[in-house]
């Protein structure tokens, strides 16, 4: 039997995703920063060929970052509220019985 989530509780649902929200900004942030940067660096160097390459740089640099923060995010969420300990494993038993 599952127990009940931390998360069922909506203040302390509430407060979880308003910490997600904050992270979610703060990496906004940081990762617009390290665009400028990797995009800043291939226009000095002169190593990009074309506007088509800095779009695709910004852009795979951009997601893959936001993506990062998204989903470590969601397991910060979850194991910062408590909500991992609530879930019970239903192979826990058949692994702790003595082969013997």
């Amino acid at each position: 039997m599952t127990s009940r989530s931390p998360l069922d509780d909506p203040k302390i649902a509430a407060f979880a995703w308003a910490r997600y929200k904050r992270l979610m900004r703060a990496m906004v942030l940081v990762t617009l920063v390290v665009v400028l940067l990797v995009l800043g660096y291939l226009y000095v160097t002169g190593s990009a060929p074309s506007i088509h390459f800095y779009i695709a740089t910004g852009l795979g640099v951009g997601v893959a970052m936001m993506l990062t923060a998204a989903l470590m995010g969601l397991v910060f969420l979850s194991n910062g509220t408590g909500h991992d300990e609530s879930i019970s494993d239903p192979t826990d038993d058949e692994w702790r019985q003595d082969p013997g």
